[in-house]
């Protein structure tokens, strides 16, 4: 006869364990029959009988299987929010099993001696069996006596803990002994046991219990707080949760068995959802970052889409518990209680106000409402801000992540509280590894991030290497991208006291040019700046190179004087001065400082004939413009220019033509304007002395003048 069977319990004194009373509330008993594992249907089955209970999850325990229900709960409350104020963290005893009076610690010290005597009979490799035979038979009879069988598995999981091989089968039926047990006094029996497999082997202990409780019933809650209020346990088995969070909505493993299993995301949130209403050791805050990161990936995921196992699976929760109807809110709810946990309540209700909770269950506004959340987390401690930008960035590491952009609006808006310089680098790289992305929003979002690190001058001495990377933005047809890449540049390049290099300022002069003439004034007065800046800072060496650059930005800058928007046109006027000054026209520089800018475009068409030809031809673009202003000073540039063409009928021909058609102008003045400006070009005599003389001829007429 087995040493755990009855006999040996009434030899030893000690009273039987107690029968469960018929009818008893919350309870049912489960019938006698053979020892066999537990076993469950797969993920999201549902029953074939509506009324029948779910079977949830998939047991880890192999062999012939027969169906464990989890325990049926009555409709239970809905979750306080806010949380009750929780209890400080109190040590587990060394020993977690109650305390025992004389004859009970007299009794369990029989127990494992004659265990230990025991063991000495048995064969290393056929112990692990033995103790899973008694902890099954402790489960699913009565016959078996609970302390000989607890005794003996202690004594295995003492001696040869390493070396198990069939752990999720003991963790199962420790499961299904909780479950089935009705004397609660007793039911700290094995933890123990318990608190060792969790330390040794926690992949097998979480993955098996998810499986076995996923909607976590009594016992399995009662598992959970054995593991996370032991110091030495609760941090390994909070590190197997976020993975399990994060693989939305299945997540997959290998058990110890060799065992494929699967376990609902959502059944971790579940779980975690108990363990925060625990008291937790200190040392579980270490993984408080990946679990906070790894809930707000879910509530992501589970916006965006519902599995129908997953939402069968969900029902079956919100009827035992009273959850909220969808798992984001649920999700939400337990970001929520995790930061009260952590005496967060001033974040929680920061966030509240703005309404960011709610923008957070929206796949539209996830990304602003987690960079709202991780604004309002600057006051939380270094070490936690550091951990969770530490878990963000491994979320980049895997090939195929949707949760890439809110990962990083949450680093952008916390990067400039970090303080280790190795951190900081390692999102820098991140970032410039991502300016280039196929992601519109990424691509701002790095940029966002960059202007911030350039804020700090400490920080921004890192962004040197990426003129290049950010001069190829500049070509970009994206308004907005261009409007952020341009101060970033701005920065990097000027805020410094080494000269901007010949080859680099040839390059950025080409970029800045087409930029005059953007659509958006924002574009347009960044753009107008920085090439300004350009011609000053520029190294001396590259003066010669870059004439023929300013010399072609002469006509656009003339024309932006003229610019609706005031900060344009002034911005404009300070970078044509600096043009004229750099190429030393100061016949120029005197019109325009005495504004004169007509007589300043009489000077750009008297330079050369080639000159004359190309202004001419830039000119008639501008007949385009949404402005109005601009297409006035285009219609009289024309009409200027066409008066010093000589000889060539097909040029004279299209200036008239582009007049023609600015006649039908939407605004009567152009129209107008236009029309006489024509009628002049056409009546004017055409019999003129040549060009050279003509310029002679204009110069003897300002003589003349003075």
């Amino acid at each position: 006869m087995s040493l755990c069977q009855e006999p040996l319990r009434l030899e030893s004194g000690m009273a039987a364990r107690p029968q469960s009373v018929p009818g008893q509330a919350g309870v049912k008993k489960e019938e006698e029959g053979p020892a066999v594992a537990p076993s469950l249907p797969s993920l999201g089955q549902e029953p074939s009988n509506p009324d029948s209970r779910m079977a949830e999850g998939q047991s880890n325990v192999t062999g012939p299987a027969s169906p464990v229900n989890e325990e049926e709960e009555g409709p239970g409350s809905a979750p306080e929010w806010p949380p009750q104020k929780m209890e400080e963290f109190q040590p587990l005893r060394a020993d977690p099993v109650a305390v025992l009076t004389e004859e009970q610690e007299l009794i369990r010290k029989r127990f494992s001696s004659r265990i230990q005597t025991f063991w000495k009979f048995v064969k290393t490799t056929e112990r692990e069996e033995m103790a899973i035979t008694a902890i099954e038979g402790m489960a699913n009879s009565d016959s078996y006596n609970p302390e000989a069988c607890a005794a003996m598995l202690n004594s295995l999981v003492q001696s040869d803990i390493p070396n198990l091989k069939r752990v999720p089968t003991i963790v199962a039926y420790i499961y299904r002994w909780l479950k089935t047990n009705t004397d609660l006094s007793a039911e700290h029996r094995l933890d123990k046991s318990l608190l060792k497999l969790a330390q040794a082997h926690p992949n097998d202990v979480v993955v098996t219990l998810l499986c076995c409780a996923p909607s976590c019933d009594r016992a399995a809650v009662s598992m959970w707080k054995v593991m996370v209020s032991s110091s030495r346990t609760a941090e390994v088995v909070l590190s197997e949760l976020p993975c399990v969070l994060e693989d939305w909505p299945l997540h997959s493993t290998c058990t110890s068995e060799g065992e494929s299993k699967e376990v609902f995301a959502l059944a971790a949130t579940r779980a975690l959802w108990e363990i925060i209403r625990v008291p937790l050791s200190p040392q579980a805050s270490f993984v408080v970052p990946c679990l906070f990161v790894a809930l707000l990936v879910q509530v992501f995921c589970s916006t965006e889409q519902m599995p129908s196992k997953i939402n069968f699976f969900w029902r079956r929760c919100r009827q035992r518990h009273h959850h909220p109807a969808n798992p984001n809110r649920f999700a939400v709810l337990t970001v929520k209680a995790l930061l009260c946990r952590l005496q967060l309540e001033d974040v929680v209700l920061a966030v509240e106000r703005k309404k960011g909770w709610d923008t957070l269950l929206s796949t539209d506004t996830h990304r602003y409402a987690v960079g709202l959340l991780a604004r309002e987390m600057h006051r939380v401690s270094r070490p936690m801000r550091e951990g969770i930008a530490r878990y963000l960035l491994t979320l980049f590491t895997r090939e195929e992540s949707h949760w890439r952009v809110p990962a990083m609006a949450f680093l952008v808006e916390i990067l400039n509280c970090l303080e280790t310089e190795k951190l900081v680098d390692t999102i820098l790289q991140l970032m410039t590894s991502h300016l280039q992305s196929d992601c519109k929003e990424m691509r701002h979002l790095v940029l966002r991030g960059l202007l911030m690190l350039c804020k700090n001058p400490l920080k921004a001495k890192r962004l040197q290497g990426l003129t290049k990377s950010l001069m190829e933005l500049l070509k970009d047809v994206d308004g907005e991208l261009v409007e952020l890449t341009l101060p970033v540049l701005s920065k990097v390049l000027l805020d410094r006291d080494v000269p901007i290099a010949t080859p680099i300022a040839l390059q950025l002069g080409e970029a800045l040019l087409p930029l005059f003439d953007n659509d958006a004034s924002r574009v347009r007065l960044l753009s107008i700046h920085l090439f300004g800046d350009m011609i000053v800072y520029v190294e001396k060496e590259g003066k010669r190179h870059l004439k023929t650059c300013v010399h072609q930005s002469l006509l656009p800058l003339f024309y932006h004087l003229h610019d609706e928007n005031q900060c344009v046109a002034e911005a404009s006027l300070e970078t044509l001065l600096r043009a004229t000054k750099f190429l030393k026209k100061r016949r120029f520089m005197q019109l325009l400082e005495r504004e004169q800018p007509w007589r300043f475009s009489e000077c750009l068409l008297s330079e050369s004939r080639r000159t004359t030809d190309e202004y001419r031809r830039q000119s008639l673009t501008y007949l385009e413009s949404s402005q109005e202003s601009m297409r006035e000073t285009a219609i009289r540039f024309i009409g200027l220019a066409g008066q010093h063409i000589r000889g060539q009928q097909e040029e004279f021909q299209n200036i008239c033509d582009a007049l023609v058609g600015m006649t039908n102008d939407i605004s009567p003045s152009i129209s107008t304007l236009a029309d006489q400006t024509l009628h002049i070009l056409r009546t004017a005599p055409r019999h003129r002395l040549p060009f050279r003389f003509q310029l002679l001829q204009d110069k003897l007429r300002r003589i003349w003048r003075r």
